[in-house]
C-alpha cells in the first residue's frame, strides 16, 4: 500500500478531517499535524486578503517532498494539501500530516514535510495589505 495517501493542490477549502482521516492507520502510534491558517498580519503589516498561486508542476514537486519524508521516516501514512485561489482571514492554507509508529518520528515528519513544502514546492502568496500595498512572497 502506498504510504501517500493525499498529495493535493486545489481552489476547493481544505479540511483537517479529510487530512487526518487520509491518513489513519492501524500501525501508527503517533500522528502529527500541521495546519496553517491566513493570519491578519505579516511582518507587523495588517493583510486584507491573500491569493496563492501554484506552478503547473507544483503537484509533482509536492508528490517529490512526500517521498522524501517517506524515505527518511517509517512513515506509515502521509498527506498534503495546499489551497491555491483567493483566500481570507483565517482560511485553511496548508494542511499535512504524518502518521509514524511513535511520536517523536511523526513530529518530526510532520515538521520536515511542513519545511520542505514551503522550500520546495512551487507556490506563491500574493499579499494585500491594509495600506493597499501588496508583495509577492516566494516568487524569487
Amino acid at each position: 500500500m502506498d504510504v501517500i495517501r493525499l498529495a493535493e493542490i486545489r481552489e476547493t477549502p481544505l479540511s483537517v478531517d479529510e487530512v487526518l482521516a487520509a491518513v489513519a492507520d492501524p500501525g501508527a502510534g503517533g500522528t502529527a499535524l500541521f495546519v496553517g491558517t491566513v493570519r491578519d498580519e505579516d511582518h507587523r503589516r495588517a493583510v486584507a486578503r491573500l491569493s496563492y498561486s501554484a506552478h503547473p508542476t507544483a503537484v509533482e514537486a509536492l508528490r517529490t517532498v512526500l517521498e522524501k519524508v517517506a524515505a527518511e521516516f517509517p512513515v506509515r501514512a502521509i498527506a498534503a494539501a495546499h489551497r491555491i485561489g483567493d483566500l481570507e482571514i483565517g482560511d485553511l492554507a496548508v494542511v499535512v500530516a504524518a502518521a509514524c509508529p511513535h511520536r517523536a518520528e511523526a513530529f518530526a515528519a510532520c515538521r520536515m514535510l511542513i519545511d520542505d513544502l514551503k522550500a520546495q514546492v512551487p507556490i506563491w502568496k500574493h499579499q494585500s495589505f491594509t495600506d493597499g500595498d501588496e508583495e509577492w512572497v516566494g516568487a524569487n
